[in-house]
């Protein structure tokens, strides 16, 4: 991944971040609480027309690394 590709993750990551501030808490309490390998996340969109989908994931080892790097990255 080239420099300038980092330059803009980093921008869109602190644009939802900045959006979305209530996320990461919500995370943030969670992991303190319970994120640990083998936990599921589920995740539920409805679509403006009432639409909705739903999925899951069972946390793995490297979805927890993911995560705390994400919570790094909030940091910096």
């Amino acid at each position: 991944m080239n420099p300038s590709m980092l330059l803009e993750l980093k921008s869109k990551v602190q644009n939802f971040l900045s959006a979305h501030p209530k996320f990461f808490s919500f995370i943030g309490v969670v992991g303190k609480q319970g994120i640990r390998e083998g936990s599921i996340i589920e995740i539920k969109v409805t679509s403006p027309d009432g639409t909705e989908y739903t999925t899951n994931l069972r946390l793995s080892a490297e979805d927890l690394e993911l995560l705390e790097l994400f919570k790094n990255f909030k940091q910096s």
